[in-house]
């Protein structure tokens, strides 16, 4: 009778020693993933899965021993006809001791199926056969650092046909949407404000900053709209993140020729897909898609120097240039950004971004010219003759009907005959 215990407890060793074996693979796996891995990011992945591994294993880092559960296969004495015979009541604690030993078995269904996930997904024979285009996508959502200009601000709204805006305190400030994109946000926005009544409003905004020529003149603030939080609004990340007029900025901190105050610039972060689009659109569109903002920010104690152009210098004597992300509040009235805080320390990193050369500028307006004189030859041109003829024939009848003045010789001879008969006269 003490014999299907003995092999109740054989088998659960057994299996046992399979997870051993099965868990010490995958830590050998996970040591070459180590070794052969090249990006920091991946190989830190790795060595914290590993540690893992090892304290559930109750192993040393380099140790390459059995863990404990292998030591526990050592077989009982069969039992000889001298001894006495265990009875079935005597065999009934033993389910006990297997539950105990099973529970490895619980932990096999989870850890390994997931570290066999892992391993199978980044085998270092598939990573070195990737190609660029799939190395690019695998590590575009773990770069956290892109180019971005969003923020918050609440004033009252201004809906017209003609111009919409928003005032925010005494100051007002256009307020406008893209057509193709942003235009269910703007219908979403009218029929919040026709329902509520309300027009002081929460509004989720890119910041569009309008620089002029000349360094005297003043640059220009716009906002686009991009939502809004409304009065059944959920709580989001955004709109627990940020307050009123405040707003997230991650760009290149450097000055531009015609601002005085130094800005974050904010370019089109690059996509294949938008790169694709890009090759086969007009010059025109290209700038347009392409066109940067430049957000004036007043940071004093910035950790590093905005960059600045000098054209005496090469271009390998230049300064460094910085990525910084921070967060800054919208000083109205000023029309310009103050420092709040930094949400990451500056790099010299940038990520990718589309940027539109002076050559593809020169172009796009060599196009706009040449477009709209092909419009005006199209167009009928206005006859200006037709259009004069009745003035001219509304001053010929004034003049017609107006007494007809003597010249100036006739005058003075009028005034000689005169002055002749008067004194005759005398």
């Amino acid at each position: 009778m003490g014999q299907p215990g003995f092999a109740v407890s054989l088998i659960c060793n057994y299996k046992g020693v399979i997870w051993g074996i099965k868990m010490l693979e995958q830590v050998n796996k996970i040591k070459k993933l180590i070794q052969t891995a090249t990006n920091p990011k991946q190989k830190a992945m790795y060595q914290e899965l590993l540690a893992k591994l090892q304290a559930e294993l109750n192993i040393q880092p380099n140790d390459t021993t059995a863990p404990y559960s292998q030591t526990t296969l050592t077989p009982k004495p069969k039992r000889t006809s001298a001894q006495p015979k265990t009875s079935v009541q005597d065999a009934k604690p033993k389910p006990e001791i297997v539950n105990q030993e099973l529970q490895p078995e619980a932990k096999q269904s989870t850890t390994e199926k997931f570290i066999e996930s892992v391993v199978q997904k980044t085998e270092p024979s598939k990573t070195e056969t990737l190609s660029d285009e799939s190395q690019s996508k695998s590590e575009e959502p773990q770069n956290k650092s892109y180019f971005q200009g969003i923020g918050i601000i609440k004033g009252e709204v201004i809906l017209t046909d003609e111009r919409s805006a928003i005032k925010l305190g005494e100051h007002e400030y256009r307020l406008f949407y893209i057509p193709n994109k942003r235009k269910k946000a703007y219908e979403a926005l009218k029929r919040e404000i026709e329902v509520t009544g309300n027009t002081t409003l929460r509004l989720i905004v890119y910041p569009k900053i309008l620089h002029l020529p000349k360094k005297d003149q003043p640059h220009r603030v716009s906002f686009q709209l991009v939502g809004f939080i409304g009065s059944k609004a959920k709580p989001s990340q955004l709109n627990t993140e940020l307050d009123d007029f405040e707003f997230k900025f991650s760009g290149l901190w450097q000055f531009i020729p015609v601002c005085r105050t130094p800005c974050i610039s904010i370019f089109r972060n690059f996509n294949k897909d938008r790169l694709a689009w890009i090759k086969e659109a007009e010059a025109a569109k290209k700038v347009k898609f392409m066109k940067s903002s430049h957000v004036p920010l007043l940071w004093r104690d910035s950790p590093v120097k905005p960059f600045r152009f000098n054209p005496r210098l090469e271009k390998e004597q230049q300064g460094q240039t910085y990525f910084v992300q921070v967060k800054a509040k919208f000083l109205p009235g000023r029309d310009v950004f103050g420092f709040v805080e930094q949400l990451d320390e500056p790099t010299g990193d940038i990520p990718g971004f589309l940027k539109a050369s002076k050559k593809l500028k020169a172009e796009a307006l060599r196009e706009i010219k040449d477009n709209k004189q092909k419009q005006k030859s199209v167009d009928p041109p206005k006859n200006k003759s037709t259009d004069e003829q009745p003035k001219q024939s509304e001053v010929q009848s004034e003049n017609q009907s107006l007494p007809e003045q003597p010249k100036k010789s006739q005058r003075k001879q009028n005034k000689q005959s005169v002055v002749q008969e008067t004194d005759n006269k005398v």
